[in-house]
């Protein structure tokens, strides 16, 4: 894994550092000597690991900025002292001072606290030198492991949350997944003035399916049938399972006559051709479908939403399923295909 690295601080403290961490094969180093920039660079684009050069201006104001922030906590901050009078005070005081100068160092919000000599202060102890060094790359492998850490971290939630939110028979998105994406749709299309439209539509007589033959095959016609929609949606709609053969679909950038379009659309292919369960049994199914379009009344979580395209979907069933009504109570009937379970 390629380390990328933020040094803070000026190009003559770059020069100080080791050759392997100034190697561009091994890390990505970008170096930023003002603060503002600094942060604005971090919430940008984090790095893995962050050098602090402790005389620079803002140093010290960087780390406590940093530990403050929570969704940043994974960075590695190593701040590096070099100013003068601190590192000439080192050689008069005992290892209690210089614990509790390190102390501070860290309480500010820096993870690793590295005493870094200015150039060419090495010159008369190359141990002493190549000892710093040494101490240097082993605080960014500790980075790097952290930074590892984090990255399975965030594969493994996004793996959990696709699981959690996906819907294992049909592979769409489940109601959680719906009750966390429809707030999240209501707010864009609000703040950008842009029209919100769903679909909600139901498999007519899907029970009798069942009951003749078995839930396996019902399971099927489903799986099928879910194929078949996804694979005449526009790209801004989003599909949901919303439970056993009720669907969900959100139609963004969508005005409440083109919701029809769309929904009568959907109707249309799915009763235009029968679903081919295996080599010896295809079935014929229709849907009943209610649109709904955003009010400016309506609720930030979408419920008085899905409340009315429910309830144009209950109407759409009442009056003799295989059908659209739409948001302003406008039905549109197709031709109404008979229902039969085998062919």
């Amino acid at each position: 894994m390629n380390i990328s690295i933020l040094v803070f601080g000026s190009e003559i403290f770059l020069e100080t550092l080791p050759d392997q961490i100034r190697d561009t094969a091994a890390f990505s180093i970008e170096l930023i000597a003002n603060l503002n920039q600094a942060v604005s660079r971090i919430q940008i684009a984090p790095p893995d690991v962050i050098l602090v050069q402790a005389s620079s201006d803002g140093s010290m104001e960087l780390c406590c900025w940093l530990k403050e922030q929570t969704k940043l906590s994974w960075i590695y901050c190593i701040l590096l002292e070099d100013r003068s009078h601190i590192l000439s005070d080192k050689a008069k005081y005992d290892e209690l001072w210089e614990s509790e100068i390190t102390s501070a160092a860290l309480r500010q919000g820096a993870d690793s606290y590295v005493w870094w000599l200015p150039e060419n202060s090495f010159k008369d102890n190359l141990v002493k030198s190549k000892a710093k060094e040494r101490l240097l790359i082993a605080q960014l492998m500790v980075g790097l492991r952290k930074a590892q850490k984090y990255r399975d971290l965030i594969r493994t939630n996004d793996l959990l949350s696709a699981i959690a939110l996906s819907d294992a028979l049909t592979e769409l998105n489940n109601r959680r997944a719906l009750e966390w994406d429809l707030p999240k749709q209501i707010h864009k299309a609000r703040s950008l003035s842009l029209p919100l439209s769903l679909i909600i539509l139901d498999v007519d007589y899907f029970k009798k399916v069942n009951d003749t033959h078995g839930h396996l095959v019902g399971d099927r016609l489903l799986q099928l049938l879910c194929t078949r929609i996804k694979h005449n949606l526009r790209f801004q709609d989003t599909a949901f399972r919303y439970g056993g053969e009720e669907f969900v679909i959100i139609l963004g950038n969508t005005t409440c006559e083109e919701a029809i379009v769309v929904a009568r659309r959907l109707n249309r292919i799915v009763s235009e051709q029968p679903f081919a369960i295996n080599n010896t049994l295809s079935i014929n199914v229709t849907i009943s479908l209610g649109t709904a379009c955003l009010r400016a009344e309506d609720d930030t979580k979408g419920t008085s939403l899905l409340h009315r395209a429910d309830q144009f979907l209950l109407e759409a069933k009442t009056s003799g399923r295989n059908r659209v009504i739409g948001c302003d109570g406008h039905m549109l009937k197709t031709a109404c295909l008979q229902h039969a379970t085998a062919s």
